[in-house]
């Protein structure tokens, strides 16, 4: 029977248990959008994950919609992810990249002068992001032009080889959570008439070039993607989810994606919000398979023992437990959450949590 802390391949990368650190944004990055000198304590103090999935990280100065998250498209950057990727596998762990455009989810204080948030679509979304005054309103979007998505799917690409120039073991796509590839997928954010818009096969081509474009570059072995079918986060909705994924995922199974990530439910730990076969999606993707979303210690354990699962991804607990593999393998207690440090701010709350071994 296979255990959650048996070692498993997902493409290329190769993984000592199966406990997954979720991405989780924190608000820290330096000037110039750059990971800072913490951000390397902090994931090296998670390294005991059999893979950790690093906070979202735009691609472009359009694709940043909240305060202080980091970059992967300049030079400083990169240099900057360096020390991050280094010491997470001088510990002996492996770390992707996962790559983020927030499309309408922005304010206009967080992009360069003059610009708006973009979109498929010009449809405000009923949510907050967190800017340098707290939370605020997103700002009103404006759509896309058709002569524009060339250049979108172009940084993915460059993002995903500036991802392994910065010692990454791969990328993982951001295509959930109402951010901009999801805003495509979906009919209640998509109301394009182009060939982006309209069927379910027009509003999943954005998606699918991202992805062939980041899996021609590293290759797919190195290449996961997030899915979320049924999430409202960020406003998101579609009117028949079901047949829209499932025709994602037999776009991509011809890919041979390193794993795909799913959120099942909602983002908060309610589950089971809108009905869905994640059975189906699974079958058609033929890829590894990564679940999400609210999982306890005994759930792990059942979703990979039945094979239900490949891999399961963890996220606030990480943040209190930096050596939760550990843990959960010993079955020991968990630290606290602070909820009031989850978001800006220093090592407080982000590189004092203690492990086991000192607590």
């Amino acid at each position: 029977m296979t255990s959650l802390f048996d070692p498993i391949h997902l493409g290329q990368i190769a993984l000592a248990n199966r406990v997954v650190m979720a991405p989780l944004t924190r608000n820290r990055a330096a000037a110039g959008r750059v990971p800072s000198p913490l951000a390397a304590l902090y994931y090296r103090q998670r390294a005991g994950a059999g893979l950790i999935v690093s906070e979202a990280t735009q691609i472009a100065p359009l694709g940043q919609g909240y305060l202080d998250t980091p970059g992967i498209y300049s030079r400083e950057q990169v240099e900057g992810w360096k020390a991050v990727t280094r010491a997470v596998h001088e510990r002996g762990g492996k770390i992707v990249v996962q790559l983020w455009h927030v499309g309408r989810i922005s304010h206009v204080s967080l992009l360069p002068a003059g610009e708006v948030p973009v979109a498929p679509s010009a449809i405000a979304a009923k949510t907050q992001t967190y800017t340098a005054k707290g939370f605020e309103a997103v700002s009103a979007p404006r759509a896309l032009k058709l002569e524009e998505l060339p250049a979108i799917v172009e940084q993915y690409r460059l993002a995903a080889r500036n991802a392994i120039e910065a010692g990454f073991d791969g990328v993982e796509v951001h295509g959930a959570n109402g951010y901009l590839l999801d805003q495509f997928l979906r009919d209640g954010m998509n109301q394009r008439t182009d060939a982006y818009g309209g069927s379910i096969e027009n509003r999943a081509r954005l998606l699918i070039e991202v992805m062939q474009a980041v899996t021609t570059e590293i290759g797919s072995g190195r290449t996961g993607l997030r899915l979320s079918p049924v999430t409202p986060s960020n406003d998101a909705s579609d009117s028949n989810p079901q047949p829209l994924f499932n025709h994602v995922a037999e776009r991509l199974a011809p890919l041979e994606l390193a794993f795909l990530h799913v959120i099942e439910g909602a983002t908060a730990g309610v589950r089971d919000v809108a009905p869905f076969d994640y059975q189906a999606l699974r079958e058609r993707a033929k890829a590894p398979w990564m679940v999400n979303n609210g999982y306890d210690r005994q759930m792990a354990l059942d979703a990979v023992a039945s094979g239900r699962a490949d891999v399961v991804a963890f996220g606030r607990p990480f943040i209190s437990n930096p050596d939760l593999a550990e843990r959960l393998r010993e079955d020991a207690p968990l630290n606290t959450l602070d909820q009031d440090t989850l978001y800006g701010g220093g090592a407080k709350g982000y590189t004092d949590y203690p492990a086991l071994q000192a607590a």
